[in-house]
């Protein structure tokens, strides 16, 4: 019942232009259960392989988000039915993601991961490369994938103003980008420990795991 208590005191929190991706990775499919028996209907998973083996178990109205780094050889195995990729960040891999979600007859939604944070451990393309990504010819001919938003993760600090500053700079980013492809819609930033500065910072999509589900087991 604690999954249930913790995703319904978020859900009365959140305002109504925020979407919640609930981060299931590592999670047994009895805990998500208890999460999608609530109404949580979008799940968030970084390995393609457990993705996809929880979506053959798990009610078919579900949204599955890819948000972890990708293998280009793996994007098959989730074109069937992934919804959304968060973390494009190379040409490359939104090549192969259209052309596995031309062979499924979809249209797979994407993200641009944009590196905002200080670590050398986090992913992504800078601004300048992602409003090339965005102007390329080449792009605008892979008619199989979508982009409609950006995402970003802050550095792992304490240091709440170093974090409001990756956040607000995510978002003028954001919004600038929104000038040359007015179909963005979506900026994702904010996880478990951060997302409530993330929205006063123009997020309209978080992704929580251990809000929801608690310590996470990486035993699993």
């Amino acid at each position: 019942m604690a999954i249930q208590t913790n995703l319904s005191k978020i859900k009365t929190q959140l305002p109504s232009n925020v979407t919640l991706v609930a981060v299931s990775k590592t999670k047994s499919v009895e805990d998500m259960m208890q999460a999608y028996l609530s109404g949580q209907r979008i799940f968030g998973e970084n390995k393609i392989q457990e993705m996809t083996e929880k979506h053959q178990k798990m009610p078919k109205d579900i949204q599955w988000h890819m948000i972890g780094n990708i293998q280009r050889n793996k994007v098959k195995y989730m074109a069937s039915y992934v919804d959304l990729v968060h973390g494009v960040d190379s040409f490359k891999l939104l090549n192969e993601i259209n052309k596995q979600a031309e062979k499924n007859k979809r249209i797979i939604k994407c993200l641009i991961q944009i590196k905002i944070a200080q670590e050398d451990t986090k992913f992504g393309i800078s601004y300048e490369e992602a409003k090339i990504m965005l102007r390329s010819e080449e792009v605008k001919k892979l008619n199989n994938i979508e982009i409609v938003g950006v995402m970003g993760m802050a550095s792992y600090t304490q240091d709440k103003i170093q974090i409001k500053k990756e956040f607000k700079t995510l978002k003028i980013n954001f919004d600038n980008l929104k000038k040359i492809a007015k179909n963005l819609m979506i900026l994702s930033m904010g996880m478990s420990g951060d997302y409530k500065l993330a929205i006063e910072n123009g997020s309209t999509m978080i992704r929580l795991g251990s809000s929801i589900f608690g310590t996470r087991n990486y035993t699993n």
